[in-house]
């Protein structure tokens, strides 16, 4: 159980077979399963733990109201094709003003995904890390 990120976020899932194939499709590895949750890894320091529900609880209303969780990444492009293409919800890709190419994809249990990469311009950036 070595390589253990800082950060992580931990979804209830009501089907983890379900759920594990979804995230391998957009990308994400498994680091470690047991019968109680899948440990999955986006990139070093980024992970995200699907938890199978407890037997006989359901998840009811909506998942993550006001709450994206959020990855870096590059090719939000192509992420948001392989999304569409496991069957999610994605909106975008949409360039915001805080200088990021975003999409938010829904997964199967209706939680929301937000996966980014810069869109600064390459020397903006090099300047602005100059100054700071």
């Amino acid at each position: 159980m070595a390589d253990l990120a800082a950060s992580f976020a931990k979804l209830l899932v009501a089907d983890a077979d379900r759920s594990l194939a979804f995230y391998e499709a957009l990308g994400f590895t498994l680091a470690e399963r047991d019968s109680v949750f899948a440990r999955l890894r986006w990139t070093s320091g980024a992970d995200l733990y699907l938890v199978r529900l407890p037997t006989g609880r359901t998840l009811d209303g909506r998942r993550g109201v006001g709450v994206l969780v959020c990855f870096r990444t590059e090719g939000v492009d192509a992420l948001a094709l392989r999304a569409r293409g496991a069957g999610a919800t994605v909106e975008g890709p949409t360039d915001q003003p805080w200088h990021t190419r975003e999409i938010v994809v829904t997964d199967p249990d209706g939680y929301r995904l937000n996966f980014l990469e810069s869109s600064w311009p390459e020397q903006e950036a090099l300047e602005l890390r100059k100054e700071g």
